[in-house]
């Protein structure tokens, strides 16, 4: 009965252990994925097409406004 518990224990520990091994590469894999996305983010928005249509926006918004007043 004694050799049960101890086997038990053992399956739990490894249980556990193989838990925090995949959480821990889950976490490590968000984080490489979260640098990435934001690298992707500057690149995307230095592009020349990206400030381009930002600034005909900002315009646009401006001569809207100026109706307005």
């Amino acid at each position: 009965l004694m050799d049960l518990v101890h086997i038990i224990d053992g399956l739990i520990g490894i249980i556990v252990l193989g838990g925090g091994y995949y959480l821990g590469t889950q976490g490590r894999e968000l984080k490489r994925v979260e640098i990435l996305l934001n690298k992707t983010r500057e690149d995307y928005a230095k592009r020349d097409d990206v400030t381009v249509a930002i600034n005909r926006l900002e315009e646009k918004i401006d001569r809207i406004l100026e109706r307005i007043k």
